[in-house]
């Protein structure tokens, strides 16, 4: 494995160790922010693929180790993967949030439910935007918190050189 390479996953590692460290901090059901300020840093510093594989492995430890339900995967991986075409698309933090909000706020909120009736086997008390709100509310705080730490640390050399190595 060349040098790039285990740089790559050092750093995809770490940020999948502090997102799942950080997204149940301020965790209400189906409002995870730290989830989606995860996954805005992943897109700006990994782009789409390398975040994407961050929300997945995320989703499923979070899963297994805190019992949540497949909701961990949905609003996480669309997310994260359109925050990171959306960054790479318009080269702005304001691509990655809106990718962010797409992804998780929308799309993973309307996968959520047909996901959720298969998951409890039965659709009682459920309907097609139950979870919109929750994850329009989670997508947009955590876009807002990602924003103002990647303002912080933006200026910070090795932050530049982890951009440079997953262009």
């Amino acid at each position: 494995m060349t040098n790039n390479k285990v740089q790559k996953m050092t750093i995809l590692a770490m940020m999948i160790a502090m997102d799942v460290v950080l997204s149940p901090l301020f965790r209400v059901e189906g409002i995870a922010p730290m989830s989606s300020v995860m996954n805005v840093i992943a897109a700006v510093l990994m782009g789409p693929i390398y975040g994407t594989v961050m929300a997945l492995a995320c989703g499923i430890l979070r899963m297994i180790l805190f019992g949540i339900p497949p909701l961990a995967l949905t609003g996480a991986v669309f997310g994260a993967f359109l925050a990171g075409v959306g960054y790479k698309w318009m080269n702005t933090y304001l691509g990655a949030i809106i990718g962010e909000f797409i992804g998780t706020g929308l799309i993973g909120s309307l996968l959520s439910y047909p996901i959720m009736v298969w998951f409890t086997g039965s659709a009682q008390g459920m309907y097609w935007f139950v979870y919109t709100p929750r994850f329009i509310l989670g997508a947009l705080s955590g876009s807002l918190i990602a924003y103002l730490v990647l303002v912080r640390i933006d200026k910070v050399p090795y932050i530049q050189r982890v951009k440079k190595t997953f262009d």
